[in-house]
């Protein structure tokens, strides 16, 4: 995959976390990242001064403006040629460290964006890795509607016209939170998770069948929604007949994993039924599998309590 970000994208979106003013550079707008096939070289981005190979965003900190400053003239003016020749993204002076005179001309004959920072480069360097491991982390699209229940991030899946979007607005009115309608947006950011989100256009609404457009926001309050969570739980609604209802395992078998970006998400299959209160059902579910995630499961729990019935019958 690949991902691109401009110089001025990232100052709209991280200036102020990451104390940045642009001192000079400013007619300059070049990508940061052009193609980045995986998070590991996101790492290779960014760093304190490189002369051999430069990163494409340059930190400059004390220990840095020192060792310039040590060089003799012509030493010190061959080093920021040939650092800026190899046209760097930007260069980040952090500490709120003076910007030497000769930096700051060269970055604008050669139309390379300085920035000051009052943050320590360590943390600065850490919550841009961050940022972008974000950026070109793998992601992928699933149709559905993305909900926090309990704290756990809920993935409501099944066909069209089940019933999805009702469900969900059932869920909103016990307390739960929505997350995304119809298209949530799954990213791994670590190997064991993955996070969902909403696409900015569909941030804040809901489709259900009969109303229409709902602006969720609007109608209950930001607390009722929520940006983004892990996603722990795929919930598949199931349309079952009564006859199709009682074949099913009553131990649980309808429990299972489906596979996202490379990651296992334990999935329960919930049949749909008249009156089955499927709102109260997946509450259970997810209680379940928070207690599964301690560690404690009710199926084993019972089959264990039968066996040593047995067994106590048995002597």
């Amino acid at each position: 995959m690949s991902d691109s970000l401009s110089v001025q994208q990232l100052y709209d979106s991280h200036a102020k976390p990451l104390e940045l003013s642009w001192i000079s550079g400013q007619d300059n707008n070049p990508s940061i990242i052009d193609v980045i096939d995986n998070q590991a070289d996101s790492a290779l981005l960014i760093g304190y001064l490189n002369l051999v190979r430069p990163y494409r965003i340059q930190v400059l900190g004390k220990e840095e403006l020192n060792y310039l400053s040590k060089l003799g003239k012509n030493s010190r003016q061959d080093s920021l040629e040939r650092l800026l020749h190899q046209q760097p993204a930007m260069i980040i002076v952090v500490d709120n460290n003076t910007i030497p005179e000769d930096i700051q001309v060269l970055a604008q004959t050669h139309s390379t964006p300085l920035f000051l920072s009052s943050l320590p480069g360590n943390k600065l360097i850490d919550h841009l890795r961050h940022y972008l491991d974000l950026l070109v982390s793998d992601k992928t699209t699933r149709h559905g509607v993305f909900m926090d229940v309990m704290s756990i991030g809920v993935l409501l899946t099944g066909p069209s016209g089940i019933g999805k979007s009702e469900l969900a607005l059932e869920l909103i009115n016990r307390g739960h939170r929505l997350i995304a309608d119809d298209a949530p947006e799954f990213k791994r950011i670590a190997p064991n998770h993955i996070r969902g989100t909403c696409p900015e256009l569909l941030t804040d609404f809901l489709e259900v069948r009969g109303l229409g457009i709902l602006n969720v926001r609007a109608m209950f309050g930001d607390n009722a929604l929520i940006r983004y969570k892990r996603l722990r739980l795929i919930v598949d609604l199931e349309q079952m007949s009564d006859k199709d209802i009682k074949t099913l395992d009553r131990l649980g078998s309808t429990h299972r994993f489906q596979n996202i970006l490379d990651v296992d998400i334990p999935e329960v299959v919930i049949p749909v039924a008249p009156g089955r209160n499927i709102a109260v059902i997946v509450e259970a579910a997810v209680r379940n599998h928070i207690l599964a995630m301690n560690g404690y499961r009710a199926a084993d729990d019972f089959m264990d309590r039968q066996q040593k019935l047995i067994n106590k019958k048995t002597k």
